[in-house]
């Protein structure tokens, strides 16, 4: 989630407003206000797959509350720029969505902070939930023994999808468990030669950019590196940084010509039909490839991005409640669905995701989500820096800009100079 520095302050001011009015009609009102028959689910889930799993929240909600009409208010943008723009509008003026969609940890933190968001516990008190998630997910959406948002599932943003008749007409074997940089490299290299565009990206999305220097930061630095980095227990300055850096740009100069042009998914496509060989993106990539009728082990394969085996990098989504929202009621047992087991394994389905719960049969699951499954509950797991969940939002902002202008002018010092820059 992209929200920007300055929206912190204005959700101080808000959480203060509402807590002057409070005795007076304020947050505390709408949380006793009696039933309602709307809901509104904002979210920043509109390409094919995304959206195929939505409606599988929605359809579950509404099964349990036929009455209630719900407005999907999906806005269009990968990474959720867009929405979470106008999310920052509708709060500001005192009109938040009844749900929303955030990431759990730094994101929801903001939140947190304000003081804007509506106590979830129960929903983690009814089917299990608080007994089925791991210790740090559980924390990630808490404060002071509380939880302020129920997660739909979590997704593995560090792997590498490769085309396989791609590969297969560059002469390049199929990437293997232990793929390294070097292997990696040498690959693009291959596939240049035979005529195919070697790294697809969805330059479009700033998001993707930031996730291709992301994973390969890790690749460098390993979990335990990276735990330090984000932690500012080591200087962005470090040589591992520089490291991943100059690998990022010779990376860079096998994407591909119309990058600026394409989002996520249209990149996903295009590697889907064999335009393009490698792309490093999280297993939404996974839905969206299944969604467009491409078949995994004959169209499309996957590995960890090179150097991470063993890693989980997290990219959790999060419905939170508006403390504020119009139709509370509605948005809590929205919330309370949304943890159900059976609810988590359809969307997660559909999404190509994993289940937040570590106690959802999973073998029903293609084999990529299985193998996701696995990795999630027994692999290191570090939060993304690129989807805002690892640092705070001024550091997400300051980590695009700092990738967006080291993709041209690839200046390695003045790079790690500015990342290092962004912590004080």
């Amino acid at each position: 989630m992209k929200l920007f520095p300055r929206f912190a302050a204005a959700l101080v001011a808000v959480a203060t407003t509402a807590a002057l009015t409070a005795c007076g009609g304020g947050a505390q009102s709408q949380q006793n206000a009696g039933p309602t028959k709307e809901l509104e689910v904002f979210s920043w889930w509109t390409s094919g797959s995304e959206d195929a799993a939505l409606q599988s929240l929605i359809t579950a909600y509404k099964s349990a509350y036929p009455e209630v009409n719900v407005t999907n208010g999906a806005v269009a943008g990968g990474g959720g720029g867009n929405s979470q723009q106008i999310l920052q509008t509708r709060i500001q003026g005192g009109n938040p969505p009844d749900t929303f969609q955030t990431h759990p940890e730094e994101s929801l933190k903001q939140y947190l902070d304000a003081d804007a968001l509506a106590d979830l516990s129960s929903a983690y008190d009814q089917n299990g939930l608080r007994q089925a998630v791991p210790e740090d997910m559980l924390q990630s959406h808490s404060k002071d023994g509380k939880q302020y948002g129920v997660s739909t599932g979590a997704h593995r943003g560090n792997v590498l999808w490769y085309s396989i008749p791609a590969l297969q007409k560059a002469g390049v074997s199929v990437p293997a468990e232990g793929y390294t940089t070097d292997q990696f490299l040498t690959d693009l290299e291959k596939v240049k030669a035979s005529g195919t565009t070697p790294l697809c990206l969805g330059a479009k999305d700033t998001f993707a950019v930031a996730q291709l220097f992301e994973n390969t930061l890790l690749g460098s630095t390993g979990k335990d590196g990276w735990t330090k980095l984000v932690s500012n227990q080591t200087q962005w300055t470090d040589p591992s940084v520089s490291q991943a850096a100059e690998t990022f740009t010779r990376a860079m100069s096998y994407a591909d010509p119309d990058a600026s042009a394409m989002t996520w998914d249209q990149a996903a496509k295009k590697l889907g039909e064999g335009q393009c060989a490698f792309n490093t993106m999280g297993d939404w990539e996974y839905g969206e490839l299944v969604k467009a009728g491409k078949t995994e082990g004959k169209d499309f394969g996957y590995v960890a991005h090179p150097g991470t085996q063993g890693t989980f990098v997290l990219v959790v989504d999060t419905f939170a409640v508006s403390n504020q929202a119009k139709n509370f009621r509605n948005a809590v047992d929205f919330a309370t669905v949304l943890g159900k087991p059976e609810v988590q394994l359809e969307f997660n389905r559909l999404k190509g995701s994993t289940p937040i719960r570590t106690d959802v049969d999973v073998s029903s699951l293609p084999k990529y989500q299985q193998s996701a499954a696995q990795s999630y509950r027994s692999d290191g797991r570090v939060w993304s820096i690129a989807h805002g969940q690892a640092t705070p939002a001024a550091f997400q902002q300051s980590f695009f800009d700092a990738v967006t202008q080291y993709a041209a002018s690839k200046d390695t010092a003045a790079f790690t100079k500015a990342l290092q820059g962004a912590t004080q």
